[in-house]
């Protein structure tokens, strides 16, 4: 048995959308027949998400946020003993929106089928990415699939919150700069030249800063376009030069040396790294095997190759925090609470606390980095515009003292 998305046609002619579970494709078509339904096209779920991965799409992807409530309500129910088949009902039935419905009903298909969650779970490899699938098996193969789901569900909230607070620390930054940049360029291109038109009429030489806002401002009129176009230009080549793995890489070095953004990249990818080794650790995944697995959720190159030289390291006998101190990547504290974990066979406990240490020290400088901007844009932007006023109103006031 198998979920299906249809569409169909009913009595009046309207067209209806839906899931349904059948054996086959011809099984769906006869029960949209026997509701009156004319059949249009009937698609199994699996095969449907797999031309979508393999296409370029605009459809709207599961985001984490629906991940995490996903894994919030399975957590819930196993707890509560529901057998699992029921629980994926339910939880396909609770949800409103129709794309994690399907993808929903079609694991639940492979789970009646016979095979294991994590099994159903693989079909849909861009929803449920690799931790979340080895975390699964194991819980599985342990017979705690309850225990690891609830550690799924906090591990997904919890990086579903870090997600939201870069998301916002980046946004009022971004948005203020965009209204200052704009702002300045109205003043610069609209304003300025009505109102300077009428000193160029006069003999009078003109102060410096305001014969620089007329310059300034007829670059802008003339050339803007042209700017906005190369600022297109430069950043879709540096996109695709980013394909290439060692450009990228030595991109990524270049960032871990920056002040700021290197504390932040680095604060960052250890988070993630540290919760993904504590929950693997903690739900019997094989050392080497989390390794791996907590190596691949680190976005910055340098740290990633980092992990996979520890890894290699541990794979001969070497110890984990003495494999991933080689490699100065990663935050001191970090180091020395893995190697007091492994010390005292508290490993997974010890990456929890590491993980907790860098959240706390990622949203504190967040934080700190958000009050900043804020005030410092408002006042550049301030000066910007006072600078403008000033260069226009100074010849005023020089005719003023003319006329008198």
């Amino acid at each position: 048995m198998g979920a299906f998305e249809y569409t169909a046609l009913d009595a009046g002619g309207r067209e209806r959308k839906g899931i349904l579970e059948g054996d086959t494709p011809r099984h769906i078509r006869q029960l949209l027949r026997e509701q009156q339904l004319l059949p249009v096209s009937v698609t199994e779920v699996a095969q449907k998400e797999a031309r979508r991965q393999r296409s370029f799409s605009l459809a709207r992807r599961v985001s984490p946020a629906d991940l995490s409530l996903f894994t919030r309500q399975l957590a819930t129910l196993a707890r509560a003993g529901l057998p699992l088949e029921e629980a994926l009902l339910a939880v396909s039935q609770q949800t409103e929106k129709p794309r994690v419905q399907s993808i929903v009903l079609g694991v639940r298909a492979r789970v009646m089928e016979g095979h294991t969650l994590a099994d159903g779970f693989a079909e849909f490899p861009r929803v449920f990415p690799e931790i979340y699938r080895a975390t699964v098996a194991a819980g599985e193969q342990a017979g705690h699939l309850d225990d690891v789901l609830e550690r799924l569900a906090d591990y997904t909230e919890s990086r579903e919150q870090i997600r939201q607070k870069v998301l916002a620390a980046m946004l009022y930054p971004i948005v203020l700069t965009v209204m200052c940049f704009g702002i300045v360029s109205l003043l610069l291109v609209f304003v300025v030249p009505k109102v300077v038109a009428v000193f160029e009429t006069s003999k009078a030489k003109l102060p410096l800063i305001t014969r620089v806002l007329i310059a300034t401002s007829g670059f802008f009129r003339h050339y803007g376009l042209y700017l906005v176009a190369a600022a297109v230009i430069a950043f879709v080549l540096f996109r695709r030069w980013q394909r290439d793995p060692a450009a990228r890489r030595r991109y990524h070095r270049f960032q871990l040396r920056l002040p700021l953004l290197g504390k932040l990249t680095r604060g960052f990818n250890t988070a993630r790294f540290t919760r993904t080794f504590s929950i693997l650790s903690a739900s019997s995944v094989p050392v080497l095997e989390a390794l791996r697995i907590a190596g691949e959720v680190v976005t910055n190159l340098p740290m990633r190759d980092a992990v996979a030289d520890a890894a290699a390291r541990v794979r001969e006998g070497a110890p984990i925090g003495r494999s991933l101190g080689l490699s100065r990547m990663f935050p001191p504290m970090t180091i020395h609470l893995i190697s007091s974990g492994e010390s005292s066979g508290q490993l997974e406990n010890m990456l929890e606390r590491a993980a907790i240490s860098q959240e706390r020290e990622l949203d504190g400088l967040l934080s700190a980095l958000v009050g900043l901007l804020g005030p410092l844009l408002i006042i550049v932007m301030g000066l910007f515009v006072m600078g403008i006023v000033f260069a226009m109103l100074l010849p005023i006031f020089q005719m003023n003292q003319l006329i008198h």
